[in-house]
């Protein structure tokens, strides 16, 4: 099947309709020839200016202003950036780094596109005006020169309506499964039209943090590497409880609790490093966190636990490890 000139167009009853199916066929059918749930190289942004995103606030209940002089906290956060990325590296993983712009603070978390193993790219609606800011052109022409745009959600912003890509959509990519957890950043309809779109199978469901609020991405709740998940169930409302491991059948769960996932322990992101092998990656803060017992069930999976200690960024941006890396297929 042939894809490379194929686009989602409106406007155009039947021969729109015609050509969106057969973008979702070509999503589909290319993805599962190719499936694999991790990659071996990945985008990280340097941060130009880094400090408590006020705009973000409001529904991260994570991030924390110790006020300190913002020069001093980019300093930090740029030597925290740079040992991740450099521990990643050394690890095997191929690292791409743009740069981050100066207004834009948490350009350091880039998830406003993701790319996919078909070749397509998708870009995100997002809540805060200044995150809007982050899809810069240079960054959008550099993912030109790779993949083809696929899917372009950006006009629901002008509706108030967001889905934060890999905050928004935990895949699971091998069993075509997607997670989604309601939230200001989480839109259901969007989510349910972007598994429409993709040909995933979408697992939507609510969440209370520490503050009884929503958890502000599904990525801090969980994570999925290849044959296992790390989640906390406590953070999943109950009545959801029975739907969640549902769809996690057949992956050993090795579950979280709420004080370990305020410690980013669901923030973790499997990679592949030297010869393919498979590494798990997250923050020291959350390598910290994990018991023994939870760090063995993971090591069934993966070669090493690969860690870097980000603290400053975790407390002013109220992100981690996984939060700071799109993955490139």
């Amino acid at each position: 099947m042939q894809c490379d000139n194929m686009s989602h167009q409106a406007n155009k009853p039947v021969e729109s309709s015609q050509k969106t199916l057969q973008t979702r066929r070509c999503f589909g059918i290319l993805a599962r020839m190719r499936k694999k749930q991790s990659t071996r190289h990945i985008v990280m942004i340097e941060p130009g200016e880094f400090y408590a995103n006020p705009e973000t606030m409001d529904t991260n209940h994570y991030q924390i202003d110790e006020h300190e002089a913002i020069p001093e906290v980019t300093r930090r956060a740029i030597a925290e950036f740079r040992g991740l990325r450099d521990t990643l590296v050394e690890a095997g993983v191929l690292v791409t780094t743009w740069k981050g712009h100066r207004t834009c603070p948490d350009h350091v978390f880039p998830n406003w596109f993701s790319t996919h193993s078909d070749g397509g790219y998708v870009l995100y609606p997002m809540v805060n005006e200044n995150r809007r800011a982050e899809r810069s052109e240079e960054m959008i022409e550099s993912l030109e020169k790779g993949y083809r745009l696929r899917l372009d959600l950006r006009e629901f912003e002008s509706q108030g309506r967001a889905l934060e890509s890999n905050g928004s959509l935990c895949q699971d990519r091998i069993n075509y499964k997607v997670f989604s957890a309601l939230s200001r950043r989480t839109d259901p309809e969007l989510a349910e039209k972007w598994a429409r779109e993709t040909g995933y199978e979408l697992v939507l469901f609510e969440t209370r943090s520490h503050t009884g609020k929503p958890v502000y991405h599904v990525d801090i709740v969980m994570f999925i590497g290849t044959g296992y998940a790390g989640v906390c169930m406590e953070a999943i409302l109950p009545e959801y409880h029975g739907l969640v491991r549902a769809a996690l059948d057949g992956l050993e769960v090795v579950e979280l609790t709420m004080d370990q996932m305020k410690h980013f322990a669901g923030n973790s992101l499997e990679l592949l490093g030297h010869d393919n092998e498979k590494i798990l990656v997250m923050s020291g803060t959350a390598c910290r966190a994990l018991r023994d017992d939870q760090k063995e069930r993971l090591l069934k999976h993966v070669t090493k636990i690969v860690w870097s200690d980000i603290p400053t960024i975790e407390t002013y941006g109220g992100g981690s490890a996984r939060c700071m890396i799109q993955e490139l297929y």
